[in-house]
């Protein structure tokens, strides 16, 4: 929540002023307006932190992927991509500095970047439903803010968003990151109510990277309790699990990220090794033996995929599914035909207008909620970001 405006004024009172109330009144009034809010210095001051940690990620990217030709070429197509893109991103920029809607950087943690964002409606009136969202990345600059995109839109039709922060590579390795998501989850369940949250409607999704690290901890989490564990938060508590363009059985994605840029060293490197791929691998974990008790704590699994998407074949999210079926769980896969990594995320909500994504998470959290379907039945078309020949040309330079 934003502080209330504090003027401080640039220039002293003098004196003299001070021999009438009524002067000194006129002069505070005066110096009063000399000087920007406090609200909006602690916004310029949030920015510059916010801007310094993204401009870092970018220098560990480009210290840890090297700069040959290969990786000068992608940065010089993302660079592209974002010019294009840049109209809608600057409103979405300037209304996460400025919003009142917005609780950033709330520690859920003690390790580094132990933060979330909290994105609230305007009127909360009674407790809205609650979708814990974690960010892609590459499991190397996977930021919160990354979904703020989503938290807005999402408020928009009465609905809570928390965006975790994470631990990165180098700063930290796979199981630091299912550590720190795991440590958000537990913050949101046990303490979402006192923002407006309703803890019996609680949904975890995650987007690329982040959908593979938020099944990691959703899977871990259930064996640990169907092995009778100490927990801090529950499985079911998840109402549903949303992923994302993500990838869930490394083994089969190491040659394919070394192809595409993310070299084998690096990835290893980031998950801790070969002889981990299969610990850190959701589909492998859920279809061992030993894990079969687990899957009755498993909520529905929902998993969306662009059959373009060549940064993560959808085939990860065919072979999921297909493997929680037949262990017992409910799961399901929505295909999204001719659409790339980026567009369900990025492209899509920047077009505004009607989205099938997002018109199906929506739906599916105002379930059984008569007056919320109602709304969003009334509700307006979302507002165009950008516009379409550039959402256009920036797919088609689209490094992703």
């Amino acid at each position: 929540m934003v502080a209330s405006p504090s003027p401080i004024g640039f220039f002293p009172v003098k004196q003299e002023d001070m021999n009438t109330a009524g002067r000194s009144t006129t002069t505070r009034r005066r110096t009063n307006s000399g000087r920007p809010p406090l609200c909006r210095l602690q916004s310029f001051g949030r920015a510059a932190t916010e801007t310094y940690l993204i401009t870092r990620l970018a220098f560990t990217l480009l210290r840890y992927l090297g700069v040959g030709r290969r990786w000068i070429s992608r940065l010089l197509a993302l660079g592209l991509y974002a010019m294009l893109l840049m109209p809608g991103f600057l409103q979405v920029l300037y209304r996460y500095f400025t919003s009142s809607q917005i609780r950033r950087s709330i520690v859920y943690g003690d390790k580094p970047r132990n933060r979330l964002d909290l994105y609230l409606p305007k009127n909360i009136n009674s407790p809205k439903p609650v979708i814990i969202f974690v960010t892609g990345g590459a499991w190397i600059i996977g930021y919160k803010g990354w979904g703020s995109l989503l938290g807005f839109q999402l408020l928009e039709r009465d609905i809570i968003v928390t965006c975790l922060d994470y631990r990165n590579f180098p700063q930290g390795t796979i199981s630091d990151m299912v550590e720190d998501v795991s440590r958000g989850i537990s913050y949101v369940c046990n303490n979402i109510a006192k923002y407006g949250g309703d803890p019996n409607r609680i949904y975890l999704m995650g987007q690329s990277a982040g959908a593979h690290i938020s099944s990691c901890a959703l899977i871990n989490q259930a064996i640990k309790e169907s092995n009778g564990e100490s927990v801090c938060w529950h499985a079911p508590q998840i109402n549903a699990y949303f992923g994302l363009s993500g990838g869930y059985n490394l083994t089969n994605l190491v040659d394919h990220f070394d192809r595409r840029g993310l070299y084998r060293s690096i990835f290893l490197s980031i998950m801790e090794g070969d002889e981990s791929l299969k610990q850190f691998s959701p589909e492998l974990l859920i279809d061992d033996p030993s894990a079969s008790n687990a899957v009755t704590f498993l909520p529905h699994i929902v998993l969306f995929h662009g059959s373009e998407d060549f940064s993560i074949p959808p085939e990860s999210s065919v072979t999921f599914v297909d493997t929680l079926k037949r262990v017992g769980a409910r799961a399901e896969l929505i295909l999204y035909h001719g659409k790339t990594h980026t567009d369900l995320f990025i492209q899509d909500p920047l077009s505004g207008g009607k989205e099938e994504l997002f018109d199906y998470i929506v739906a599916y959290l105002h379930a059984g909620d008569a007056e919320a379907l109602a709304n969003d039945a009334m509700a307006p078309p979302r507002k165009r970001l950008c516009p379409e020949p550039l959402v256009k040309l920036a797919a088609l330079v689209s490094p992703f």
